[in-house]
């Protein structure tokens, strides 16, 4: 039997597990009938998210599976006494009837329930989505949404709207003040059951500037210089998005000896130190292997009172040092393994 220095033990690790494992335990610990009820009042997707949790679970020991029933009881009870008196009331009680952290706990969770900030669904909405369905919104409605997303999601939405609608949303955010929480209410239900047909997708990207440099990166050379070169004179940007998703800092590992070699003859040590920052240790190896013992030792103690760098001025060394391949490349000097130069090689 528990003792309650092992009942508080598995209590307090309950915190530490996400909410989709206690939810897996829940249902797996309650009868066959039970869980499914539960199951048939969640959305589809959580409903996936469950299964796949459940399918994963170990075994599950008698401590843990009673300290989520247990918090499971109390938060049921704990929105009771919501409806009945609000926070305070259930404050109130809460702190009767549970010891003062559980307390503390089971509050903080049901004050996150009732303070969830608005618009929080739109977290998981692709912006272009989004974009699309709230371009012909009043700009006040406009402003009001984007006043309750991230940042950076609200960055990439006024960043696709006419200039003219642009100028007006951030005019109207900039002068916002309270506004009344059944209006927020209101636009938030009326967008969320817009979007709930397009949420409830999975949507997989096809095509794009990557797959174009995927397919160019399995051509024969021939192939790919024709194709880029055609290209070149319609949309040179075009082809120098390609060229750079193409070959990246980590593909050096598919080049020969004997090209490492050439390339680390034309690259400075710092440049070289700085791009190996965050290099896998596979091509870290590789490099290493191609260099002097004094030269791979002095490179060894660069990178080590280095410090700590930017990773934009990390990715700008690696870069640098790609297109010292490539041009070494379409040069014909070095040999990018599975790239069709393979089938050129005299032997």
């Amino acid at each position: 039997m528990a003792t309650d220095k092992q009942n508080e033990g598995a209590k307090s690790a309950m915190s530490s597990i996400k909410g989709v494992t206690k939810c897996g335990i829940l249902l797996v610990s309650l009868e066959g009938d039970s869980a499914a009820a539960i199951l048939k009042h969640l959305d589809d997707s959580v409903v996936e998210e469950i299964t796949r949790e459940i399918a994963h679970l170990d075994l599950i020991d008698n401590d843990q599976r009673g300290a989520v029933i247990e918090e499971f009881y109390n938060l049921a009870m704990a929105r009771q006494y919501l409806k009945h008196g609000g926070i305070p009331y259930a404050r109130a009680l809460l702190d009767k009837a549970l010891p003062p952290d559980q307390a503390k706990y089971i509050l903080k969770m049901i004050e996150q329930e009732v303070y969830k900030k608005p618009f929080s669904f739109l977290a998981k909405t692709d912006s272009d989505n989004l974009m699309t369905f709230i371009l012909d919104e009043h700009p006040q409605t406009i402003a009001l949404i984007l006043s309750h997303v991230s940042s950076d999601k609200a960055s990439e939405i006024l960043s696709g709207l006419p200039l003219n609608k642009q100028l007006e949303v951030v005019a109207r955010i900039a002068n916002m003040d309270n506004t009344n929480p059944e209006v927020i209410k209101e636009v938030e239900k009326g967008l969320e059951l817009r979007l709930s047909g397009v949420m409830s997708q999975t949507f997989q990207k096809a095509g794009g500037v990557e797959t174009v440099a995927e397919m160019l990166n399995l051509a024969d050379r021939a192939t790919e210089k024709g194709i880029l070169e055609s290209l070149e004179s319609q949309d040179p940007d075009l082809v120098e998005q390609i060229r750079r998703l193409m070959f990246v800092f980590e593909d050096i590992l598919l080049v020969n000896d004997k090209g490492i070699q050439m390339v680390l003859k034309e690259v400075d040590n710092e440049e070289l130190s700085l791009s190996l920052k965050t290099a896998s240790e596979e091509l870290r190896d590789k490099i290493f292997r191609n260099m002097s013992d004094r030269a791979m030792q002095l490179i060894k103690e660069d990178m080590e009172f280095m410090g700590p760098v930017r990773v934009s001025d990390v990715e700008s060394a690696q870069q640098k040092i790609v297109d010292v391949v490539r041009r070494l490349e379409d040069a014909g000097e070095l040999i990018i393994s599975g790239r069709g130069a393979e089938k050129e090689m005299i032997v």
